[in-house]
């Protein structure tokens, strides 16, 4: 796997959007960044071969590449799937033991490993042993205020076998809201040796610098923040340089959001594709002009040439309103 901190900023693992559609948009918008994640993978889907689960890790034919996230909480079962990653191409494994959703929680997933260190470092161990690929850790900086200690959470990883961490400043039970806390980013750079991935309220350049500077940590990921902005991740990349970016202008932005559409129509087949651009559409328009009736106009649209239509005509009207 090449370096996945040579560009100092990588895209966050989200669930039903870092699919390859989406992984492709940001590899056109942001070419330098070489090393993208999975969106999450189920490793009992996976062990099982479900069809569904089976084609989302599958990213052999992707040209760069893809660390594939998985979470679970069965050491043998993590073990099985990231074997079975690493055959459909992965370049990394990440194991996932932040995501707050009550689903994967009640499965002892996601952050309720957080209170499990025992299980949390057998299903490390068992993946490394598993895999030649690099095995790496994101988890957040605890389940609630209280019983945060990121510093020894990660101290666990490192001794298990990670070979890089990403820490989302934030607990469990704070989910997406309030503010990360990038200090105790900084307690995990302090305590390990391994590299160190900071996220949260990473949103442009300016905010990755800061982050990078309070945290010393080797990278940033950004997640939200790029939801209709693909470029993203090159924007940063140049502000950390030093160097200018040239934000896209109005007809830019539509020709990336409609090659997008594109991808996600031969990706998943005009039924699927079509309810699947409305999220991505509302991304991509949020700062324009009429954006709010657009939403609600589009949401109404049943058939995926009147979907381009409507898109070609939004932004064309966008383009006087800018001129």
């Amino acid at each position: 796997m090449k370096n996945p901190f040579a560009d100092k900023v990588l895209m966050a693992p989200m669930a039903g959007i870092t699919d390859k559609p989406m992984r492709q948009i940001v590899r056109q918008e942001s070419p330098k960044h070489s090393v993208v994640v999975s969106e999450m993978v189920a490793i009992n889907a996976l062990s099982r071969k479900n069809a569904k689960t089976y084609r989302i890790a599958d990213v052999r034919d992707e040209k760069y590449d893809v660390i594939v996230q998985l979470v679970g909480a069965d050491p043998k079962l993590f073990a099985d799937a990231a074997q079975l990653a690493q055959e459909l191409g992965a370049a990394g494994i990440d194991i996932n033991m932040g995501c707050p959703v009550r689903k994967i929680i009640s499965s002892g997933a996601g952050s309720a490993l957080l209170q499990n260190t025992t299980l949390a470092a057998k299903i490390i161990e068992s993946t490394v042993q598993a895999v030649k690929l690099p095995v790496s850790v994101k988890f957040r900086k605890g389940w609630d205020a209280a019983t945060s200690r990121p510093a020894e959470f990660a101290k666990m990883c490192e001794g298990s076998g990670a070979a890089f961490l990403t820490v989302h400043g934030r607990t469990k039970a704070q989910g997406y809201t309030g503010k990360a806390d990038w200090q105790a980013i900084a307690a995990v750079k302090k305590a390990v040796q391994i590299p160190v991935i900071g996220n949260g309220d990473v949103v442009d350049g300016a905010s990755a610098k800061k982050m990078l500077e309070e945290t010393g940590a080797d990278a940033v990921m950004v997640g939200r923040a790029a939801l209709g902005a693909p470029w993203l991740l090159d924007e940063i990349g140049q502000y950390l340089k030093g160097k200018p970016f040239k934000t896209p202008d109005v007809e830019q932005i539509k020709q990336i959001l409609v090659r997008h559409m594109g991808l996600l129509k031969e990706y998943y087949g005009e039924k699927l594709a079509l309810p699947l651009s409305r999220k991505y559409v509302c991304w991509y328009c949020k700062s324009l002009r009429d954006a709010k009736r657009f939403r609600e106009n589009y949401m109404k649209i049943t058939d995926f040439e009147a979907a381009f239509a409507a898109v070609e005509a939004f932004f064309d009207k966008a383009k006087e309103y800018e001129a």
